[in-house]
């Protein structure tokens, strides 16, 4: 009675089985025929070719380690920011007499010091410096890797399932690097806008702005080049060599709270627009677990709030004063708990599914709204600071 049923799933599985067969024969005919190539050529050739076939397998190798391995990544990084010794506000004396005063009696004439004076180092600075190290000291810098820019048989690697995680965080929390280097320059160091700017921090700025893609060599302008990293590395020397001026009193960090509402306001904006890139990716890739830019998507948001997330820690110090006058303390703490929600947030597979989907899930609508609620704190902490 049930044999017609039995045969007839017994055929749809041989026919399973054929079609894998066949396609996994398609597969490996390249590799079929090259091998029969190989040994038949001369002992010369084959020590060539086998050479530079084991160094495609090395740089294949060490691309997989390099993605794969996430050296010092950790949430938690703000908590080993010692911030509780750290009185007043960046570049503010340890003495009363002498050294640069960043409120707002900053742009008055400080009395003479008898003796050299210890102003504290910014906070915001060294983390910021900490996290280029993070991107390209700890770890390799992927986007800018030769296998890398090849790409999966020429298809970037952004528009594929594998190796591109890493990247995507990496720019992430360069996007936060990016934007507090232009902040440190054009508003937190100066004296409301009528100094100089500060040369270290306008070389970091620029060395921060660099393509973050380039190889030693390109073809547009055609030549050899100096790569990603090493300008990114040059951008620590800047930040160290401001933050070293800044604790001998001869730089300035001008710690008011115009600075930083105009601070908070430009993370706010730069968050939102990670927000909305989110929502139309969301609204018109509904493909769950097979869409292959979901992952970038996902995990560049995250490496932007893991980025912000020390930088706006970092902050509560720098501005310790101002938080403290209006009476900020406790939508700070809310801020950083948001931003911490956030970062818990680490699936294997990243699904972008329907919104009404019922098997597949919606990472991306997930992080948008610890997006969105950390954009909501700053936008919060705005209203206060600008009464």
């Amino acid at each position: 009675m049930f044999d017609p049923i039995v045969q007839f799933f017994i055929r749809i599985f041989q026919a399973i089985g054929r079609a894998i067969g066949f396609v996994v024969s398609l597969v490996l005919r390249p590799f079929v025929w090259l091998g029969r190539w190989y040994r038949e050529r001369g002992w010369m050739l084959r020590a060539v070719v086998g050479a530079i076939l084991l160094c495609i397998v090395a740089g294949f190798a060490y691309f997989f380690w390099n993605t794969q391995r996430w050296t010092n990544f950790n949430p938690d990084y703000p908590a080993s920011l010692d911030l509780s010794p750290l009185g007043g506000t960046a570049g503010q004396p340890a003495a009363p007499a002498g050294g640069i005063v960043t409120t707002d009696k900053a742009a008055q004439p400080a009395a003479p010091a008898q003796a050299p004076q210890t102003c504290r180092r910014s906070v915001i600075v060294d983390v910021t410096r900490d996290l280029v190290d993070f991107n390209v000291n700890q770890n390799a810098w992927i986007s800018s890797m030769l296998l890398y820019k090849l790409g999966l048989f020429g298809i970037d690697w952004d528009r594929t399932f594998f190796f591109d995680n890493k990247a995507a965080l990496q720019r992430g929390v360069h996007q936060a690097v990016r934007r507090t280097s232009i902040e440190l320059v054009d508003t937190l160091r100066r004296v409301r806008g009528t100094s100089q700017i500060d040369a270290s921090l306008q070389n970091a700025r620029g060395n921060l702005q660099f393509n973050e893609y380039t190889w030693y060599f390109g073809w547009r302008p055609f030549g050899p080049k100096t790569p990603t990293p090493s300008f990114y590395r040059t951008a620590i020397t800047d930040l160290n060599d401001f933050n070293t001026r800044l604790e001998k009193c001869d730089a300035v960090f001008d710690a008011r709270a115009d600075n930083l509402l105009q601070f908070v306001d430009r993370i706010a904006n730069d968050i939102g627009a990670t927000s909305a890139i989110l929502r139309e990716r969301l609204e018109n890739y509904n493909l769950g677990w097979f869409d292959p830019r979901a992952d970038d998507h996902f995990w560049f948001a995250y490496g932007q709030l893991y980025g912000y997330y020390g930088t706006l820690t970092a902050a509560r110090a720098d501005f310790k004063e101002v938080i403290a006058q209006r009476g900020l303390g406790q939508l700070w703490v809310e801020l950083e708990n948001q931003l911490r929600a956030a970062l818990n947030i680490r699936p294997f597979i990243i699904s972008n599914g329907s919104e009404s989907g019922l098997f597949m899930p919606l990472h991306l609508a997930t992080m948008g709204f610890y997006v969105l609620r950390v954009r909501s704190n700053l936008v919060e902490i705005r209203l206060v600071l600008d009464r």
